[in-house]
């Protein structure tokens, strides 16, 4: 079987070599030929084309040099190149069907050589196992022969003596050595016939493999020589197609060359005129850029002049704008005061810590510049404007707020009923607006300084007592701030002369003769207000405050008696209970807040829709303010606001709130004067009920408000009584 093996492989490598000779020997050495000899035709016909178009060149050179058809030659070139290009790219795919032969005689040289390897290697093997097998026979004959003349000897020794009888003995111990030895070499034996099989076994799958292989050159033989004639066929059109594409072209060549000779005669006089035009606008271009400097240096000026005539243009129209933005706020004043339209100020806090970080705290609030009455607040993604009579934007101090106020302050002196309250949700400045600091007043003490200072710059001609009352409405009960018993509740009653006035009985009235006596009613007054601390502000008002200051005057030379009220209101905060925290007594008294704020709305509803009944009985606040919104006086309303965003919905409320305030036509106004006989000073003192009591004396106001009699004060009412008697 081994040789037969051997035969076998001898036989394939034999056929492998003339199957190698046969392809590359003919097929391959033709078809590399066949290229070679076309490709040489090729660079032939090149190099006669390139002749042509030199020869052509060498004609045209002289008269083409300035010709205007230089482009068509240019062209023509062009189609040559590509030509040439082509050419070229037919070289390369020769050249790559060379490299692909070469590539697949490389792959059947390399199956050739890994065939006779494995060849080589099952000879080896077969021969190791040959001279193994040979080896194993020759000591199995060696091992039979054995055997036998140690049976003869044994026999033999039988009938010797006892030095046969020893040596007897060795020759069986050496039998049975050679019995175990006879044993191995059995082992060995069959081991071997076990090898032998497995090569017959490796042999088989050796034949496989080498059928296999024989399968493999077959179909590589095939597919190459299918390729090579596909490569052989495609080669042959390419340069088929390419041949008659340069005959077509060439032709073309001529015949535009022919073209262009017919040419060049008639164009010659275009091309002398086109030259004459060339050497025109040469110079035009020369001269263009004097030309451009000058228009641009006169451009300029024109536009800079332009530019001054607009900047001052619109300088004299701002100051026009300014000044009929002045004309026109001074004459909407001067109507809003003949209808008696409710003047509202819109007031905006600063952003604060309690306000906290992050979005919730950015500022929803911005301002025109250009208009002090207009402010922006931005509300879920949208701006909503409102107009008021004047903003004051966080900056703003207290001073400048009551410049704008102090012109109704000061008319109280004159005999007007002046009112001045502050609205807003809680936290956002009311207090501070119309209370302030020690260090910083507000609108109240500011306007009684003011009242003291008028009083003396009128000190000549003029008699003036001033008076205070403070009281404060808590869960719709109206309590005296100065009285003797602060929880006690007062009624709102119809003054009984008939003239329909309100008037409060009970409510204390203490007269005021300088800012310390001021001071210490103020004190007194705050400490028995109600105030609590919030999630919303850490000293919330928690009552309607209500600072009454009455002014009676006397002209001496005329006798003219005037009487005037200024009403200082500081309205609680509105609020929402989910955010200000407020659970049992507190929640009881923002209930009773909201209820009054919400009276006031219905009020405010009802005097702009002009209706016939307004509902001023609804609330103690809006019975108390029925003077002061009925027509009878100046009011001004502080809208307060907060910029922070998380309070953008509370602002909207009250900014809404506020424009509808402003609508609200009350009429115009009368002054409370009446003109007598010329008084004496004790006689005016008599009526006025101020005579030489102490300045603490409690006196019934000049708009119906009754005074206790003095046996009922008693308590802190003596005791501020005693207090201001000093400082007089």
């Amino acid at each position: 079987q081994v040789e037969t093996l051997k035969a076998k492989l001898l036989e394939q490598a034999q056929e492998i070599g003339r199957l190698r000779s046969e392809l590359g020997g003919t097929d391959a050495e033709k078809h590399r030929d066949l290229l070679a000899a076309e490709n040489e035709r090729l660079r032939q016909e090149m190099k006669a084309c390139e002749g042509e178009l030199r020869e052509l060149r060498r004609q045209q050179q002289a008269p083409c040099r300035d010709c205007a058809h230089l482009q068509e030659n240019a062209g023509l070139q062009e189609r040559l190149s590509q030509l040439q290009r082509e050419a070229e790219e037919m070289r390369a795919k020769l050249a790559e069907l060379d490299l692909e032969v070469q590539q697949k005689t490389n792959r059947l040289a390399e199956v050739e050589l890994r065939l006779k390897d494995s060849l080589a290697e099952r000879a080896e093997e077969e021969e190791r196992l040959s001279r193994r097998l040979r080896d194993s026979q020759e000591t199995i004959a060696s091992l039979k022969s054995q055997p036998q003349q140690i049976k003869y000897i044994i026999k033999t020794v039988e009938v010797e003596s006892a030095k046969a009888k020893q040596a007897l003995c060795e020759s069986q111990s050496r039998n049975q050595y050679l019995q175990e030895q006879v044993g191995m070499q059995r082992q060995v034996l069959k081991e071997m016939e076990q090898q032998l099989q497995s090569s017959q076994k490796t042999a088989a799958q050796l034949r496989a493999q080498i059928m296999m292989y024989e399968a493999e050159l077959e179909r590589a033989h095939g597919q190459m020589l299918e390729e090579m004639q596909a490569m052989e066929e495609e080669k042959n059109r390419a340069i088929e197609e390419a041949f008659s594409r340069a005959q077509v072209e060439m032709k073309a060549v001529h015949e535009n060359l022919a073209g262009v000779r017919t040419n060049l005669l008639t164009l010659q006089p275009a091309l002398r005129t086109l030259t004459h035009d060339y050497n025109s606008l040469k110079r035009q271009v020369r001269d263009f850029p004097l030309l451009l400097q000058e228009t641009l240096r006169s451009a300029r000026a024109e536009i800079g002049q332009a530019i001054e005539e607009v900047h001052s243009t619109n300088r004299e129209l701002l100051r026009k704008y300014r000044r009929e933005l002045q004309l026109r706020k001074k004459c909407h004043n001067e109507l809003v005061r003949l209808k008696g339209n409710i003047r509202v100020f819109g007031r905006v806090r600063p952003i604060t810590k309690e306000d906290g970080e992050g979005p919730e705290a950015a500022n929803a609030v911005t301002f025109d510049t250009d208009d002090d009455a207009v402010l922006h607040l931005l509300h879920k993604g949208k701006q909503v404007s409102f107009e008021l009579d004047k903003v004051f934007p966080p900056q703003a101090s207290q001073e400048e707020v009551f410049q704008e106020v102090q012109a109704l302050v000061t008319s109280c002196i004159d005999g007007y009923n002046v009112c001045i309250f502050a609205y807003g949700q809680t936290g956002a400045g009311k207090t501070y607006t119309m209370e302030g600091t020690a260090a910083n007043p507000g609108i109240n003490q500011r306007a009684l300084q003011l009242l003291f200072s008028e009083v003396r710059s009128k000190a000549a001609d003029w008699d003036y007592a001033i008076s205070v009352s403070a009281a404060e409405i808590y869960n719709e009960a109206l309590r005296d701030l100065l009285g003797k018993e602060p929880q006690e509740k007062l009624e709102i009653k119809l003054c009984p002369d008939g003239s329909g006035q309100l008037y409060v009985p009970g409510l204390t009235e203490f007269r005021v003769q300088s800012v310390e006596d001021i001071n210490k009613v103020f004190e007194f007054g705050h400490v028995n207000r109600a105030t609590e601390c919030t999630n919303l502000n850490e000293h919330s008002s928690r009552s309607h405050a209500l600072l009454i200051v009455t002014v009676r005057g006397l002209d001496r030379s005329t006798g003219l008696r005037t009487t005037g009220k200024l009403n200082l209101v500081d309205l609680a905060g509105s609020e929402r209970v989910g955010r200000s925290g407020a659970e049992g007594s507190r929640l009881r008294e923002a209930q009773h807040i909201n209820k009054s704020l919400s009276a006031l709305g219905d009020v405010i509803y009802a005097l702009r829709s002009r209706q016939g009944h307004v509902p001023f009985r609804n609330s103690k606040l809006t019975y108390l303010l029925q003077d002061s919104l009925s027509g009878d006086s100046k009011t001004l309303m502080m809208v307060q606001v907060s910029p922070a965003e998380k309070n953008t919905s509370e602002t909207l409320c009250s900014l809404k709130f506020a424009e509808r305030v402003r609508s609200v036509e009350l009429g115009p106004v009368s002054r409370k004067a009446e003109l007598a006989s010329w008084p004496s000073q004790e006689q005016l003192e008599v009526t006025e009920g101020l005579p030489g009591d102490s300045p603490g004396t409690v006196a019934p106001s000049g708009r119906g408000h009754a005074s206790p009699s003095p046996g009922q004060l008693s308590g802190r009412a003596a005791s501020i009584r005693r207090k201001l008697q000093t400082s007089g």
